[in-house]
């Protein structure tokens, strides 16, 4: 079976002077050589082209895709992907992301219903829906995502819904949009430790992001709130560990951690590949802390097998 590495894999031709303005000038960091667990399938399949297929004749994006993500292979091929809504252009300009930065276009008043149409489509049981950053917008575009929930919930009865948003800094009221159109699960990523926001994540705040998630499980303790982390980056042990002790304090049920992959030399380079047995050895920490699930490997993604996962979150708060 035919596998690709994972450094500059973006499906598409796009220069990165064109899709990271801000990166261009940067010198090229370095590249490390990638370990043999950092391997997945070529995308191709027939299954895969359908998806692809359906996506583009509904007009919609996907972080699958603007992303970059690894997992596109295996999750197109069961025809699972994670909608990115308002557009393909973010007002961050994150250190990490292969997410394409400027100035976005208006909102698309139809593409809520498009994408629940595309929900129906592909069958989905579960939907994850994300978006870029809209600064640009009073209401951060939480309004949007509310409608798109709404959408969702009109078109696919019985389909869970999970929302991986944007931190909506400076953004008063728009958290409660969201909470208030009832995703079954509210995502919003720490992405890293708090000394490597500056240079990571200098546009957001983390203790922001961190009272995001807490005001979330107050406003619906109901719900399920997730975050996630990327390894990699030059954290240490201990900080990751203070992490997921902040995010237990902020009562965040469902914790993700996956190995940070560099999509071109102008974005923040990899400080070391995290070896199976390490993330393993997180997960086994993160339980023991309290997370009612954990999902930890190196390709680990905050919506790769978001069904099955949210399945077996929801059967541990039943048992």
């Amino acid at each position: 079976m035919p596998v690709i590495d994972l450094i500059n894999n973006d499906p598409r031709p796009t220069s990165g002077a064109l899709r990271h303005p801000e990166k261009a000038s940067r010198p090229d960091q370095p590249v490390l050589r990638k370990p043999p667990w950092i391997r997945v399938k070529a995308p191709g399949s027939k299954a895969w082209a359908e998806t692809r297929a359906l996506l583009d004749g509904a007009g919609l994006s996907t972080v699958c895709q603007e992303a970059a993500c690894p997992n596109i292979g295996e999750c197109w091929e069961k025809k699972h992907a994670t909608f990115m809504i308002m557009g393909e252009v973010c007002t961050r300009a994150c250190a990490f992301c292969n997410v394409a930065t400027g100035l976005p276009a208006a909102l698309d008043p139809d593409e809520p219903g498009r994408v629940a149409e595309a929900t129906r489509a592909l069958g989905l049981s579960h939907v994850v829906v994300t978006s870029v950053d809209r600064d640009d917008l009073p209401d951060g575009g939480a309004g949007h995502f509310a409608r798109t929930i709404s959408a969702i919930r009109e078109t696919c009865n019985g389909t869970t819904i999970e929302v991986l948003t944007p931190d909506f800094l400076r953004k008063q009221g728009a958290l409660e949009q969201v909470i208030a159109a009832g995703p079954d699960v509210f995502n919003h990523n720490l992405e890293t430790v708090p000394s490597l926001y500056v240079t990571v994540r200098p546009g957001a705040r983390y203790f922001h992001s961190l009272r995001l998630l807490q005001r979330a499980k107050e406003m619906n303790p109901k719900i399920f709130t997730k975050s996630g982390l990327m390894l990699g980056l030059g954290e240490t042990r201990n900080e990751v560990m203070q992490v997921m002790d902040d995010m237990r304090s902020a009562e965040v049920d469902f914790i993700t951690l996956g190995q940070y992959l560099q999509p071109t030399r102008k974005h923040h380079p990899v400080a070391r590949f995290v070896p199976p047995e390490e993330f393993e050895s997180y997960k086994t920490l993160a339980l023991a802390k309290g997370f009612a699930y954990v999902a930890a490997s190196p390709l680990t993604r905050s919506s790769h097998h978001a069904g099955e996962d949210f399945e077996r979150l929801r059967a541990t708060r039943g048992a």
